[in-house]
């Protein structure tokens, strides 16, 4: 473990989160200025196994801002432009009215390609990549797309795999591992966890389930009230409740959920964003990229979620529970409360992942990562 004397109440706070098994477990991981200040963990992994200092997490969106991050090192040498159509690299997306679509529309979910609810059928057609992508090419976008963004919750994962493969010529996965785990000295950044690490992927509990509700029963019920059919369209496939805790999704390559990560992997990669692309010595992104994927490219109502997420290229504004706001602070969350964040403002980075889905009352998400990042960010802006 790691904890800097400056950051001590930090890691106290983390360590009460964990107090008994029902708590589950996590992981909390922090950057200053591109150097570790801390290496945490608690709880437990399982209901009967403590969680160990290489344990990692099913980390459902987080993994966003991981595939984003692939799309921004490519975009730095030349091999995807953020302002070309997205068909120019793979044509059978222009099907249904998407030739003019931009990467940079996609990258802040104005693709209008946010359904995922009946796009493929079958309990487990989101592991079937192609056919996943095949439909995705093939769908109509939603009209909302020309003036308001909407959260593509699980198929933006689908939609940044695809174009950088068809932009590099190179598989996802090979994507990952070349351009963000070997570049960083980390290797845990798995969509396709290897067999021989699999035992190291804590258990998710208690449930996805929202209020205990079955999983099927409230994706129909949302589904026919206007305000939150979106919402179910967006996020509730088929089966994704089942879907979860099916160990072949890690054979599979799902970006939009299915990330696998250590909280030091995660610190690490937003450590050298908020560190102007530095760590180590090593430049990792360009100034200039760090400056595009930064900034804020659209400001409304996101038709999906009901909230201003103000977008970015790739990453949403970083939720932080304080009443300073931290306009700079960029990264992406996920369901249950996993994520990570970088600031470059303060030179700080955070990732916090956990296999404790919530709190007592949904399992959507909570306030322990925003109650860290808050308390990262003041201890960060007194030094």
């Amino acid at each position: 473990m790691l904890v800097d004397p400056r950051f001590v109440g930090l890691a106290e706070q983390f360590f009460h989160l964990f107090r008994e098994s029902h708590d589950g477990g996590g992981a909390l991981a922090v950057y200053l200025h591109g150097e570790p200040v801390i290496d945490v963990w608690a709880g437990w992994s399982t209901r009967n196994e403590r969680w160990r200092d290489d344990t990692v997490a099913l980390s459902f969106s987080t993994g966003k801002g991981v595939a984003s991050t692939v799309l921004h090192r490519l975009a730095q040498r030349g091999l995807i432009d953020y302002d070309t159509p997205v068909a120019a690299y793979w044509p059978e997306f222009a099907a249904a009215g998407k030739a003019d679509i931009t990467v940079r529309e996609l990258m802040s979910h104005r693709a209008g390609l946010h359904r995922v609810r009946g796009l493929v059928p079958g309990r487990l057609g989101l592991m079937e990549q192609d056919r996943m992508v095949a439909a995705l090419a093939a769908a109509a976008p939603d009209r909302r797309r020309m003036t308001t963004p909407g959260y593509h919750a699980v198929t933006y994962g689908s939609l940044a795999a695809e174009l950088a493969t068809r932009a590099s010529g190179t598989p996802f996965t090979d994507l990952v591992r070349t351009e963000i785990a070997e570049p960083l000295g980390i290797p845990e950044f798995w969509y396709q966890v290897p067999a021989e690490e699999r035992h190291r992927i804590a258990k998710v509990f208690p449930r996805i389930n929202p209020f205990g509700v079955p999983w099927e029963a409230t994706s129909f019920v949302l589904s026919r009230l206007p305000k939150l059919r979106d919402i179910a369209d967006a996020g509730m496939p088929e089966g994704f409740d089942q879907l979860v805790r099916n160990p072949a999704i890690h054979d599979c390559v799902m970006p939009g959920w299915n990330g696998v990560f250590s909280a030091r992997a995660l610190a690490r990669m937003y450590g050298a964003l908020a560190n102007r692309g530095n760590l180590d010595g090593v430049q990792f992104l360009q100034e200039d990229t760090l400056e595009q994927l930064s900034e804020v490219q659209v400001h409304a109502r996101d038709y999906v979620l009901g909230i201003n997420m103000d977008w970015r290229l790739g990453y949403h504004a970083a939720m932080v529970a304080s009443r300073s706001q931290h306009p700079h602070a960029f990264g992406h969350y996920g369901l249950g409360g996993s994520g990570a964040f970088a600031d470059p403002e303060t030179g700080l980075s955070l990732a916090f992942v956990t296999n404790r889905m919530g709190n007592a009352v949904t399992p959507f998400a909570d306030l322990r990562l925003p109650r860290l990042g808050a308390n990262a960010e003041s201890i960060a802006q007194r030094l």
